[in-house]
């Protein structure tokens, strides 16, 4: 049997326990318009931080299929930029301490690394932990961004939270099954998944992000500053709108899509939002466009 404190080392002023909230995300897994990246990033740039933790990547990571970037500068190498999957020390706007565990998703060993993520979890006194991340739905940038909670007890979650799904059967990931495994062991655990426009999936889209902080805030009351990240939604739904405006065919797809979001919200028509309707160009047509439409605009 491995021993799954072997997997990380331990900072040498690690913080006592006062019952932090863990908000953690990994990269690697579905996370449309990037909203669980940019929002984990927002985090760690805003406010000041410290490792606490570094886990053994050479252990977890399958470098062949995610190859670190080196710098090579005439006739020698000068860098290589190693991936890091840590756990810092934060305080939040108001000096609420709490932690990020951030970083690339394992590609082996999700058992150990769950149960070395549990052994961090009693060390430090973890009273939550909370994931988000973003998933793709057939829903219009120009309407509220829905969330889908979950939790490993109902209780967790607020009265009004409510879910467009029933049961499904999703592709795994390591965030899930520390929900599920730490979940099974007594811990509260819980995430939110942001619905994003599906044309929008690959693309960065802050708004994502932004709604994915102010769930977290809901269910923990961590503050985050906002404002940067609030003004990057901005510009970036400007940018949109531009791109929509000059195409008669983009303007009818949205509309569509509009049409059809407020037939769901509205109870007309329950049909899962993840279907796209026949006559409306794909998520993937529509990102195309976007992504053409964006990188003209990098190259003026």
């Amino acid at each position: 049997m491995f021993d799954p404190t072997d997997l990380y080392k331990l900072a040498d002023d690690v913080p006592e326990p006062a019952d932090p909230v863990l908000l953690y995300h990994f990269e690697g897994f579905v996370d449309a318009g990037g909203a669980g990246r940019l929002a984990l990033a927002h985090v760690l740039d805003g406010l000041e931080h410290r490792v606490v933790a570094r886990f053994d990547v050479d252990r977890l990571l399958d470098y062949r299929s995610r190859r670190p970037v080196m710098t090579f500068d005439t006739d020698r190498w000068v860098s290589c930029d190693m991936p890091e999957l840590a756990v810092y020390a934060v305080k939040d706007a108001t000096g609420v301490p709490f932690l990020v565990m951030n970083g690339p998703e394992p590609d082996r060993e999700w058992e150990l690394f769950t149960r070395a993520v549990g052994t961090l979890v009693e060390r430090l006194g973890v009273s939550r932990l909370v994931t988000v991340h973003g998933i793709p739905m057939a829903v219009p940038h120009t309407r509220p961004l829905g969330v889908t909670p979950h939790a490993s007890r109902p209780e967790l979650l607020n009265a009004d939270q409510t879910s467009t799904f029933g049961r499904v059967q999703v592709p795994g990931s390591a965030a899930a099954l520390l929900e599920y495994r730490l979940g099974a062991e007594g811990h509260d655990a819980l995430g939110y998944a942001v619905h994003v426009p599906h044309y929008l999936a690959q693309a960065e889209y802050p708004q994502a992000a932004v709604t994915a902080l102010e769930a977290v805030t809901r269910g923990t009351g961590l503050v985050f500053p906002m404002d940067t990240l609030r003004e990057a939604a901005r510009r970036t739904t400007a940018e949109i709108e531009e791109q929509i405006q000059a195409s008669t065919e983009l303007s009818t797809a949205i509309s569509g899509l509009e049409q059809q979001y407020d037939a769901f919200a509205g109870g007309a028509d329950r049909e899962n939002l993840m279907a796209e309707a026949a006559q409306m160009p794909t998520g993937d047509e529509l990102a195309a466009q976007f992504e053409r439409f964006l990188a003209e605009r990098d190259d003026e």
